[in-house]
């Protein structure tokens, strides 16, 4: 059997996860956290039935790696010095190879990187070639923070793995499905067709994967359903899928739109963010690191970005319990305007980080859906980071819990692109 990696890189973070193809077994995964500095973090789990429970993360813009479910398996943890990302990658290879979980390099014959933006030029995973990583390098103003380290980290492991197969899979591919109608800002067509300026979306290969899962749940085609699936963490977009496809989006022309995040703002009046630029004296640069971190949650609540402090304290804190009812807001007004768009709906899907895990985030979203036919069942509901119908047996609409499986459907891309 071929082991196949499945890289996501950060600007200073390298996570990953090694599969055994095509039985999909998870043998390793893991992340070095602060590359570029002289205590870099490295963890690396690996071992027995790596597979179901998730644990949060450090890097950029995900909230969890995956980690052992039943306590057997082990775990590598290291503090050094690691320089750039050439330095991690080597690290981690060698790692692997010191742990015993490869014999040498060579078995790795697959590498798929997830790369955030693919603009319109990508609607599908592809292996890189020299003009695929140029095309990654000319978008990377569309995702300044990811795709110039996404690169980065793909020239690095095809310096150390240069026999194996590297494919790129992107965020936005999923989503150029989307309508004219719903992809185009009104704004002069001559900036979409010289710069262009339209949504792309995010999240795709989680979207993609936990509505493929919901239609094997529910014992049925994905292409005759209509779906919401709800992607909530440290960053957040919901996604309406019909026929198999995403008809509309969240996010936008970068991650930045759409609802409220951790240390996002989600969507806002652009006249607001001239004014308040023109009133504190901010640059281009330092308003829309306002917008990208200090904002969201963070921003409202004046006291942190993760939900579960603001969950711990909603009852004694004005602005955390703001906060909390302005993300279920957002998140509300979405799923209603994909409701409206697709006509009816036949299940909502919530993954990621807070999706997965906040027992009363799901609750305070059903609660306020009640009005189109979905019913919680509060038992069912009590669980995390499970794949789990939440509803009620009568509910009209179901309502999942299902994990995402990024790693695991990069891994499905790069084995398809083998053949």
């Amino acid at each position: 059997m071929a082991k196949t990696m499945a890289v996501n890189a950060g600007s200073s973070s390298l996570k990953f996860q090694l599969l055994e193809m095509p039985a999909e077994q998870v043998i390793a995964q893991g992340v070095i956290e602060r590359i570029g500095m002289d205590d870099a973090i490295v963890t690396i789990k690996y071992g027995a039935e790596i597979n179901a429970e998730r644990l949060v993360g450090h890097s950029e813009d995900d909230e969890h790696i995956t980690l052992s479910k039943d306590g057997k398996g082990k775990k590598y943890e290291n503090v050094t010095a690691i320089k750039n990302h050439q330095q991690a990658i080597n690290f981690m290879l060698q790692k692997l190879t010191d742990l015993g979980i490869i014999k040498d390099f060579n078995e790795i014959t697959g590498v798929g990187h997830r790369v955030v933006a693919g603009g319109e030029w990508f609607n599908h995973s592809v292996v890189v070639t020299d003009e695929v990583l140029a095309k990654i390098d000319r978008l990377a103003d569309y995702a300044p923070l990811h795709n110039p380290a996404n690169a980065m980290g793909i020239r690095a492991f095809q310096k150390l793995l240069p026999d194996a197969l590297s494919v790129a899979v992107f965020d936005t591919s999923f989503h150029q499905t989307m309508p004219d109608e719903n992809f185009l800002y009104a704004l002069p067509y001559e900036y979409y067709t010289r710069y262009g300026a339209r949504k792309y979306g995010a999240h795709g290969t989680s979207h993609r994967y936990v509505a493929s899962r919901a239609a094997e749940l529910l014992g049925k085609d994905l292409k005759s359903l209509k779906l919401i699936t709800l992607h909530l963490g440290a960053g957040a977009s919901i996604t309406a899928i019909k026929d198999g496809k995403s008809l509309d989006t969240s996010m936008g022309f970068s991650p930045l739109a759409g609802v409220a995040m951790a240390t996002r703002s989600g969507d806002v009046d652009a006249s607001l963010v001239y004014y308040i630029q023109e009133r504190e004296g901010l640059s281009n640069e330092e308003m829309l690191n306002i917008l990208n971190k200090k904002s969201g949650l963070l921003g409202i609540s004046t006291i942190s970005s993760d939900m579960r402090d603001l969950l711990d304290v909603q009852d004694t804190n004005e602005h955390a319990d703001m906060a909390i009812r302005i993300f279920i807001n957002r998140v509300v007004k979405y799923v209603g305007q994909y409701v409206a768009e697709m006509g009816d709906v036949d299940a909502i899907v919530f993954t990621a980080g807070i999706g997965e895990n906040s027992v009363p985030v799901r609750k305070m979203i059903i609660d306020k859906l009640n009005y189109f036919g979905v019913k919680l069942d509060e038992e069912k509901n009590n669980v995390r980071g499970k794949e789990v119908e939440i509803s009620t047996n009568d509910s009209k609409v179901k309502a999942l819990l299902i994990p995402t499986n990024e790693e695991l459907m990069i891994a499905r891309d790069v084995e398809s692109l083998k053949a």
